[in-house]
């Protein structure tokens, strides 16, 4: 029985491990800090949105036997549209991931240099730090070997590290149940909150996850028949992932100060009131949180690549492997300098705000093909859940790009 649920596991912790990298971690904590356990009922909207988008990508891989990519490129018939939602997309996510993996590396370095400290290599003319080539080179080692089992193993090893090392921790604030209960089902918005609250949903509701999680589906399973093993994997894996943030919130609520920018900051000050155990825990789910997305946002990014262009979207393919690589070399680049291209970033936030609603919309459509899809297609329920997704998206959308634009 235990083997056979070990066996059906796999693509659900991948991405959950893709969308609990560093970033969630850091806007969890400030979350945690400035309005305690009040925003915990947004991580649960966020899962809930995350899983009927998820859900329809699953389906897609599955039923479908196709990636995303693909559907779009067969069934939008108009060449200018067809075109354009391609380029938008290897915008969006090559450059977009590249951008964020260097959030990634550092991410999982900041823990590590809280456990270990600083190790930086320093001339006349330049200084590198040591711990984000390190997290680059492994990254690129478990994506270069090729198999697609190590890979899942590997990330679900780190996945299971991070969990441990958050939920242990945030039991170890002593939370009170009336109020984590409080947080999840009172649906409050205290004053300046609504930003927070969409970057939530929006760190959990990851563009680019939806493309990946259509592929892993592919490499684990081929039939039809698979889909509710799928579809069990991606709940628990998901709303796993929802518990890992809810956690973190927990433990920055816990610590009474307001003096935190980051999850490594949150480390240092749980150390005085609930001792050194719990700094090492959260620093190491910290560099478990960063690694793991170090790994999966250029393996996504390959995925999309290889799509658009046509080319063969295999994990020993060399066109795949320089597809990653890239995502990574670049990565590394911009965490070891500590090089901040601005322009860069503010095209993935813009690239990313646009593409998250269009996609949703392209699933939604893609979903009600009935020739396609046949019994799997959306219910009249999915259809209308979808659409609310849709405006939700559109509306973060709209945030995200206004928010980016007042740095101009």
């Amino acid at each position: 029985m235990l083997k056979r649920f070990l066996n059906n596991i796999g693509p659900g912790p991948l991405i959950a491990a893709a969308f609990i990298g560093p970033g969630t971690v850091t806007l969890c904590t400030l979350v945690g800090v400035a309005f305690g356990f009040q925003l915990l009922w947004a991580i649960i909207l966020s899962i809930g949105a995350a899983i009927i988008l998820q859900g329809m990508s699953v389906r897609i891989g599955i039923v479908g036997q196709k990636s995303i990519i693909e559907v779009l490129r067969e069934e939008i018939k108009v060449p200018w549209v067809r075109s354009l939602i391609l380029i938008l997309i290897f915008g969006a996510i090559m450059i977009g991931n590249t951008a964020y993996e260097a959030g990634n590396i550092s991410g999982a370095a900041l823990g590590l240099e809280t456990l270990l400290g600083s190790f930086t290599l320093t001339t006349s003319s330049f200084s590198i730090k040591l711990f984000p080539i390190l997290i680059g080179l492994i990254a690129a080692i478990l994506l270069w070997i090729g198999k697609y089992k190590i890979l899942e193993r590997s990330l679900i090893f780190l996945v299971v590290l991070m969990s441990l090392s958050f939920l242990i921790t945030a039991v170890a604030t002593g939370p009170k149940l009336v109020k984590i209960l409080s947080g999840l089902f009172q649906f409050s918005t205290p004053k300046g909150s609504l930003l927070s609250i969409i970057g939530l949903v929006g760190t959990t509701i990851v563009p680019y996850n939806l493309f990946l999680h259509t592929e892993l589906v592919r490499e684990k399973w081929s039939r039809k028949e698979d889909l509710p093993h799928a579809i069990k994997d991606m709940i628990i894996a998901l709303g796993l992932g929802g518990l890992i943030s809810m956690s973190v919130i927990i433990t920055a609520a816990g610590v009474e100060t307001s003096e935190i920018n980051n999850a490594a900051d949150l480390a240092l000050g749980l150390a005085p009131i609930f001792g050194d155990a719990a700094k090492y825990l959260l620093s190491i789910g910290l560099f478990a949180a960063g690694i793991t997305s170090s790994i999966t946002a250029p393996l996504a990014a390959a995925y999309v690549v290889c799509g658009c262009f046509g080319w063969k979207a295999d994990l020993k393919s060399p066109a795949f492997k320089r597809s990653w690589s890239i995502v990574i070399l670049f990565g590394m680049l911009l965490a070891s300098t500590g090089l901040k291209f601005i322009l860069i970033i503010q095209f993935a936030q813009i690239a990313n705000g646009i593409l998250l609603p269009i996609i949703a919309a392209v699933l939604l459509w893609i979903m009600n093909k009935a020739s396609w899809l046949g019994s799997s297609k959306n219910t009249w329920i999915q259809n209308l859940l979808g659409l609310l997704i849709v405006i939700i998206s559109l509306f973060l959308s709209l945030r995200t790009l206004g928010s980016v634009f007042q740095l101009f």
